[in-house]
């Protein structure tokens, strides 16, 4: 059957695929440790509880309407102060358009910015950059990281593709490592920018910024959170955020997010948008503008949560060192933010208690899912090579009371490799 040529060579989703493969084990009986989606459990992480009461006051006063193009006022007025107060950003409400979650907002830059063929940079491991430039049909450009900067890019990195560059893709705290920029290297990227700006005649389109934020309430302790237009106000030209409620309120089934940029770019990300339809429902719209007026709360709620996700997050580092003192061929990347763990599993070349050697990543995670019932996601689903042995590991559906039972039938399992 014929479609257009974008439908035909569109790639789904790698984590999507692991996933559907993973529940059809836990149909059939199969206890799987399953830490694949960067997801909550609502057991384990439910949203507020006066923002789900905010939620149900609202559908019983109605509010079922269409909501404002750019968002209810008393929304974007509630993250205006948000980031003003919490963030140190300022922008106004009229420079702020909420939609329907982070991603349509990550559409609405792609769609705005981006021309065919424009070149677009972006690091791997990162989560869909790859498949949003395919959507634009936009000339990726894949700088692949590593663990030695805690797979963060750099400006020395970023600096051979920034002549002609219509887009750098950044995100800190970043998906799917769980790792954030330091203050210099952040710096040294924006440095980068604003100079390539400096460069460009007013007929070009300067080279802006995509600053992925969505984790930032999520860092651990004595870890800090940096973003361009605080180190460099001039950067508030060139930069447009991502942001929102799904993971500071483990409410990704809510969709509220939010973008912040010069008023011209969100202004026209609105207008797209308002022919996508995306926007966030306006009941929890509203509740949303309500559990933010007080800050008092949410900064309670936010403490409680990064606590939660510290236990676990340090729970499993904790253990993949033991194992590698142990002697077995594994790694982590200490925990820094977000819910995600960054480990290795080095184990390419070695042979299975059948005699079958395992020769490359997909036969690893296989029998790592098979063998350790532990399903995580490598990271060539994020763009990198399909050689690396890194891995995704999210907390945000895990029990503390598995965390145990994890280690237990993963050094059973790696005891079986020879």
């Amino acid at each position: 059957m014929k479609v257009s040529k974008l439908a035909e060579n569109i790639i789904g989703s790698e984590i999507i695929k692991l996933a559907a493969e993973v529940n059809e084990k836990i149909k059939s009986g199969e206890k799987i440790y399953n830490f694949t989606i960067g997801d909550f459990n609502p057991k384990e992480f439910p949203i507020p509880e006066e923002l789900k009461q905010f939620i149900l006051e609202e559908y019983q006063n109605n509010q079922t309407n269409y909501p404002a193009a750019d968002g209810m006022l008393e929304l974007r007025e509630a993250v205006s102060r948000l980031l003003k107060e919490r963030g140190g950003l300022t922008y106004a409400a009229d420079e702020i358009l909420i939609a329907g979650g982070a991603r349509p907002i990550i559409y609405s830059i792609f769609r705005t910015l981006v021309d065919p063929e424009d070149k677009v940079i972006f690091a791997t491991p990162s989560w869909n950059n790859n498949h949003y430039t395919y959507l634009h049909s936009g000339n990726a450009i894949m700088i692949e990281t590593h663990p030695e900067t805690n797979f963060m890019p750099r400006a020395e990195d970023i600096r051979p593709y920034v002549s002609g560059a219509s887009l750098l893709a950044l995100c800190s705290p970043q998906n799917p490592t769980g790792t954030v920029f330091s203050k210099k290297d952040l710096s040294e990227i924006c440095q980068l920018v604003l100079e390539e700006n400096k460069k460009r005649g007013a007929d070009q389109k300067p080279l802006y910024v995509m600053y992925d934020q969505i984790y930032w309430a999520l860092t651990q302790e004595g870890i800090s959170h940096y973003d361009p237009v605080s180190l460099f106000p001039e950067m508030k030209a060139y930069t447009i955020y991502v942001d929102g409620i799904s993971k500071s309120l483990s409410a990704t089934g809510v969709r509220v997010g939010w973008s912040m940029g010069p008023k011209p770019i969100i202004d026209k990300m609105k207008s797209i948008l308002s022919h996508v339809g995306a926007w966030a429902p306006k009941a929890e719209q509203l509740a949303t503008a309500r559990y933010l007026s007080d800050l008092k709360a949410y900064d309670t709620f936010i403490v409680q949560q990064n606590q939660k996700i510290k236990l676990r997050l340090h729970g499993f580092y904790d253990g993949f060192m033991k194992l590698k003192q142990e002697g077995f061929a594994v790694d982590a990347v200490s925990p820094q933010a977000a819910i995600y763990l960054t480990v290795c599993f080095n184990l390419q070349g070695k042979k299975t208690g059948d005699g079958k050697t395992l020769s490359n990543t997909k036969e690893v995670t296989a029998f790592l899912l098979n063998e350790a019932k532990l399903a995580i996601v490598p990271f060539y689903a994020f763009g990198t090579s399909v050689e690396s042995n890194w891995y995704r590991l999210s907390v945000g559906t895990c029990s503390l009371k598995d965390i145990p039972e994890v280690f237990q039938k993963l050094r059973e399992a790696l005891l079986l490799l020879k």
